[in-house]
């Protein structure tokens, strides 16, 4: 007589939100945007949220979101803007905003990369976000190279404009179980997402 093995069924998988059959940003995460362009990466990711989007971003910097160019991703009117006066500030907001589970999508657009400990402190407000619905997903925006310890995913997005198109070079550099990928964004249409085709490297097993 045969046997059948329990707790062998197919894994779940997590909730997320999807950019691309091959890009999934897990809700109840805090994921990491680096690259001149990890702007432009945040806005094409609230443009596949709903709701509100919190961006919390030091009140010291001089650049601020331009909202001609929001426009073009979503509305700038989703966005509620928090500007910390002190450093020690901007993780705090983004810790308890995901704590809060209020906002489906927190950004913190930072002066630089946070260590181990304020990302764990982050995935677990996250989760517990998650216990009032639906789970909330962190984005930190950080310069250069970006080196967030910690993150789910790691993504570098950088402009490659040429004449009226808009490109870019999207790699993920991090992910769970996921080899680092690079893909040629470019914007077909106004809010339209962006259409991504894999760059293939000389090396295919790199």
């Amino acid at each position: 007589m045969s046997t059948q093995l329990l707790g062998h069924k197919p894994a779940r998988q997590a909730p997320g939100v999807n950019l691309h059959p091959q890009i999934t940003l897990q809700l109840g995460r805090v994921h990491e945007a680096c690259g001149p362009a990890r702007r432009s990466f945040a806005m094409w990711l609230a443009s596949q949220t709903q709701g509100p989007v919190l961006w919390i971003s030091p009140a010291w910097e001089p650049g601020q979101l331009n909202p001609d160019g929001m426009m073009a991703f979503t509305d700038p009117a989703r966005f509620i803007f928090v500007q910390p006066t002190r450093a020690e500030d901007l993780l705090w907001c983004l810790e308890e905003a995901l704590r809060s589970g209020a906002i489906p999508l927190i950004v913190g657009d930072l002066p630089g990369a946070p260590g181990l400990t304020p990302i764990r402190r982050m995935h677990l407000a996250a989760e517990q976000g998650g216990t009032m619905g639906r789970a909330p997903l962190g984005l930190l925006l950080t310069p250069g190279d970006g080196g967030a310890q910690g993150i789910e995913t790691r993504w570098h997005m950088a402009a490659t404009h040429r004449d009226d198109a808009r490109l870019w070079t999207l790699t993920r550099r991090r992910a769970r179980a996921l080899p680092p990928v690079t893909w040629q964004a470019t914007m077909t249409a106004a809010r339209a997402g962006l259409h991504l085709k894999r760059i293939e490297t000389e090396d295919a097993t790199a």
